[in-house]
């Protein structure tokens, strides 16, 4: 499932760490669902959304890049 999570923390000058601290997982969660290894839990997928103010479609896609 393709997102745009590291384009979304990059433009909030967030690091992995930050992110995965606000989110409550480690930074390796937050790496492994950037680079598509891992789709997040629906609760964490829609916290995600949250945190970046946006609706949970627009971060996840399930099409291609």
């Amino acid at each position: 499932m393709h997102n745009h999570i590291r384009s979304l923390r990059k433009t909030r000058g967030l690091t992995q760490a930050d992110l995965a601290e606000a989110m409550g997982v480690s930074r390796n969660t937050i790496n492994s669902i950037e680079v598509g290894r891992y789709v997040p839990s629906l609760p964490l997928a829609l916290r995600l959304a949250r945190f970046f103010g946006k609706p949970v479609e627009e971060v996840f896609d399930d099409r291609a890049p």
